[in-house]
């Protein structure tokens, strides 16, 4: 479920403006590359330092004892986090169109099945499935600039063994001024 989630961040920069249509090929699925290529049009974030946080809002395990479940969300209140880190012009340039190819390089197999950005602002769901681990489907919405973005994001997923869960998160980043040289 991690790998997911990183999948999902990875792949929902600092959304700006566009149209809608980031189905290309018409088969009805958007893979990575067609929503990389989609946001082409995105704004990029400024090059330098940034905060990201991550808040996870609650986990649940239907069926599963309310011990388990307490555990759950003790582990993903014991994440939640923030860090700093500086992005440069390069990575800067890259935006989305590089995250979405290191998020497919991975061993999950994601495609969205809405992608639509507009005006600063993102509604996105995208599916993933990894062998092994079972798939998630991802509700994402937010909003960015070229210098913050605030992400609501909600995973139902479900393992091999059939068990679901559903995580509940948000996500911001806000930049800090210029890196440290």
């Amino acid at each position: 479920m991690r790998r997911f989630v990183i999948a999902a961040a990875a792949s929902l920069t600092l959304a700006a403006c566009g149209g809608s249509n980031a189905d290309a090929d018409g088969d009805g699925e958007i893979s990575m590359e067609e929503a990389a290529a989609r946001s082409a049009d995105m704004v990029r974030p400024q090059p330098g330092k940034y905060r990201a946080t991550v808040e996870f809002v609650d986990v649940s395990m239907p069926g599963a004892p309310q011990q388990v479940q307490d555990m759950m969300r003790s582990m993903f209140d014991k994440e939640a986090q923030s860090h700093e880190y500086c992005l440069t012009k390069e990575e800067a340039d890259k935006g989305f169109e590089e995250m979405a190819r290191q998020a497919q390089d991975s061993n999950s197999d994601c495609t969205f099945e809405k992608f639509d950005v507009d005006g600063g602002s993102i509604d996105a769901v995208m599916n993933c499935k990894a062998e092994g681990q079972g798939t998630a489907r991802m509700v994402m919405t937010g909003t960015g600039t070229e210098t913050s973005s605030e992400m609501n994001m909600t995973m139902n997923g479900e393992g091999p063994d059939g068990q679901t869960m559903t995580m509940t998160m948000k996500s911001s980043q806000q930049r800090l001024g210029d890196c440290d040289a």
